[in-house]
């Protein structure tokens, strides 16, 4: 007689059938991150709890940004799955079809438990599966994520686990979520034992939020900077000037920007001006945002404005951006 396992309120049998995902343009971390704690929890296991499938959307190999390809069967010709992840990292809205929709809704109707990494909750949400459910995404399209579906419940876990329904953001969060998935199906111990093999202390909650600095460690020497960095972080739609954000943190202006070069070596404007503009490329790069649109969405109160601030900062214009790297 086979093993069987409860997953998430449906019996299955072991070794759980997973298929993988990848999208043109996934990253390699974020991939990996997903599949070798499976592969790691088989060995430390020393029985094979988990087979695992690459699929790509349409059955033609894929290619990642560091030019190695993912090959592997069309998600609609996948034998039967428990588990499906979906990785995606870069243009995703290009490659989310209404073929790909249906395959995903159907998996999602026929009981498998599908998990959404990076880019991935935005095919989730785009095919409808995510309606009225709380989920996360990458911290970079976290405030994008939750114009664009408003009947989703936007978070800013790490990870969420909602029903047969899981998202998660890149690829730390992926790691703890896996292995928090590995100790709900086989118990604290294995997942112990696996993220010992990847030398990982797993100390993020599913609920810790994403950041775009990781403030840990200034927090604890310069905390007055570190909450400035997460108020500028949280509104590079509407940055609050350097008067306002000292007031906010009950300090004086020239206290915060001694502090602020003492720890991070630039003053506090200029620091909010390159979030905005790594912001705005990023969105120049990743999706088909208006011009006018990234200059909103990053703070800045004209397009001409923006458009200075960003040749300045890049040496070319988003139209130039976008030709050089064929969009």
């Amino acid at each position: 007689m086979k093993d069987a396992i409860d997953l998430f309120g449906r019996t299955c049998d072991l070794p759980l059938a997973v298929g993988v995902l990848g999208l043109d343009q996934t990253n390699l971390l974020p991939l990996a991150a997903a599949v070798d704690p499976l592969r790691a929890a088989n060995r430390k296991a020393e029985k094979e709890l988990f087979r695992w499938t690459y699929l790509t959307p349409e059955g033609q190999p894929v290619q990642t940004p560091a030019g190695l390809p993912i090959a592997g069967p069309a998600l609609s010709a996948a034998p039967p799955l428990d588990l499906l992840i979906v990785v995606a990292s870069f243009r995703v809205e290009a490659q989310s079809t209404p073929a790909l929709h249906s395959q995903l809704r159907r998996l999602a109707r026929a009981g498998a438990v599908i998990i959404g990494v990076d880019g991935g909750p935005w095919l989730l949400a785009d095919s409808g599966i995510l309606d009225g459910l709380p989920a996360t995404t990458h911290w970079e399209d976290l405030d994008r994520f939750a114009a664009r579906f408003p009947r989703v419940q936007m978070v800013r876990d790490r990870f969420r686990i909602a029903g047969r329904i899981i998202t998660t953001g890149g690829a730390s969060p992926c790691l703890d979520l896996m292995l928090d998935l590995i100790g709900r199906l086989f118990g604290r111990d294995l997942p112990t034992r696996v993220a010992s093999a990847f030398i990982y202390d797993p100390i993020h909650a599913a609920d810790a939020p994403q950041r775009l600095v990781q403030t840990a460690a200034l927090a604890k020497r310069a905390p007055v900077v570190a909450r400035a960095i997460a108020i500028l972080e949280n509104e590079l739609d509407a940055p609050p000037d350097i008067d306002t954000l000292a007031h906010r943190l009950g300090t004086s202006r020239r206290r915060l920007e001694q502090r602020f070069r003492a720890a991070i070596g630039q003053s506090p404007y200029r620091f909010a001006l390159s979030l905005r503009l790594a912001e705005a490329r990023r969105l120049a790069t990743d999706t088909v945002l208006s011009v006018q649109d990234i200059a909103l969405a990053t703070g800045f109160g004209s397009q001409a404005s923006f458009a200075r601030a960003f040749q300045s900062a890049f040496g070319q214009s988003v139209r130039d951006l976008r030709r050089s790297r064929g969009h």
